[in-house]
């Protein structure tokens, strides 16, 4: 079974597993496939309810080792079809849009997926500046299919803000300034949104709960915003942006604690750990170093503008170096740095 599954549904994984109105729309035969080949069980529970744990290894082995001929002749016209979605939005320039894509083909057109032409009509549902309502008349014209505006919305929100699209990075085996930057342009298209303690992980609501009570005077008065707006999103405090990154393993697409040279410090900390540092007044035009002010920290991105998980309400945003105030900068000392013109 190609890598191209793995790669190509997870997109859409986390938004098929905790969306119970999706479960509806797809087959239970594809849904049972696209557990067993791109995403544990627990995971699916979890962000369920965030309580049960399971030997995933061994319930994955048996769910494939029971799979039909026709089933496993079934993901190989999933991954072929994948794939030819993603060629087909890459050539067109829209390679942004291939999650959305995929996730409409599997949440309602897999049946429309046989006839002949069926990527190419796909892709010509899709534009530039478009907004979901109006990509979804394009498809249901297009397909006859019934698909929701809010049904839409809610599992490309989930794709958005879950998925980490390693495809622009620089050099995803090795921590460096312009996948730094990378990832936070991500997180702030993503929508990723801001609590507490967290550092890029999807917020189950057990993760809520365990945050809140470890912080319950900073959280608790935000409580109802957050199980509102940020759960079932990845989420990130200040710090936790950077550390996110430092601390992501992309063969696992897991974040880990304290890895990669990169140890778990507060903000004050951070500054003093740096080796290369100064004022505002002398900052490089270094893309990916480290804006600092007493308690805050945003992560540079060039041009002037600054990416930062700014406060609950606010999340993951993308604004001016001008109007955050910042006292300094630092270079990561965990990371290298690599001139931007490489990434040309």
């Amino acid at each position: 079974m190609g890598m191209a599954v793995g790669a190509a549904l997870k997109k859409i994984a986390v938004a098929l597993l905790t969306d119970r109105k999706v479960l509806k729309t797809i087959g239970m035969t594809l849904l049972v496939l696209a557990i067993a080949v791109i995403m544990p069980l627990f995971a699916f529970l979890a962000l369920l309810n965030g309580t049960i744990e399971l030997d995933v290894g061994m319930l994955q082995q048996q769910i494939m080792a029971n799979l039909s001929a026709e089933d496993r002749a079934m993901l190989e016209g999933i991954e072929s079809t994948m794939e030819e979605i993603r060629t087909a939005f890459k050539d067109a320039g829209m390679p942004e849009r291939v999650g959305e894509a995929q996730a409409v083909y599997i949440m309602a057109l897999y049946d429309h997926s046989r006839q002949p032409g069926f990527v190419s009509r796909l892709l010509s549902c899709f534009s530039d500046d478009q907004s979901d309502q109006q990509l979804v008349n394009a498809i249901n014209r297009e397909f006859g299919s019934g698909i929701t505006v809010e049904e839409y919305s809610n599992v490309v929100s989930n794709i958005r803000s879950a998925y980490i699209d390693l495809e622009d990075y620089y050099d995803p085996t090795k921590k460096n300034n312009l996948d730094l930057v990378q990832w936070a342009k991500e997180a702030d298209a993503a929508g990723w949104g801001y609590v507490l303690g967290t550092y890029g992980q999807v917020l189950s609501r057990s993760m809520f709960e365990a945050k809140l009570a470890q912080y319950p005077d900073e959280i608790e008065p935000y409580k109802d915003f957050i199980l509102s707006n940020w759960v079932g999103k990845r989420t990130a405090d200040c710090i936790g942006l950077i550390k996110g990154y430092c601390w992501y393993n992309p063969d696992s697409d897991t974040i880990g604690y304290a890895t990669n040279g990169m140890p778990d410090i507060s903000t004050e900390q951070i500054y003093s750990w740096a080796t290369q540092k100064g004022s505002m007044s002398n900052m490089p035009e270094v893309p990916g170093i480290i804006l600092w002010k007493q308690g805050h920290v945003g992560i540079y991105i060039g041009g002037g503008y600054v990416i930062e998980a700014l406060g609950t309400r606010y999340g993951v945003i993308r604004r001016s170096v001008s109007s955050g105030g910042w006292s300094g900068w630092l270079m990561l000392p965990c990371i290298e740095y690599v001139d931007a013109s490489a990434q040309q």
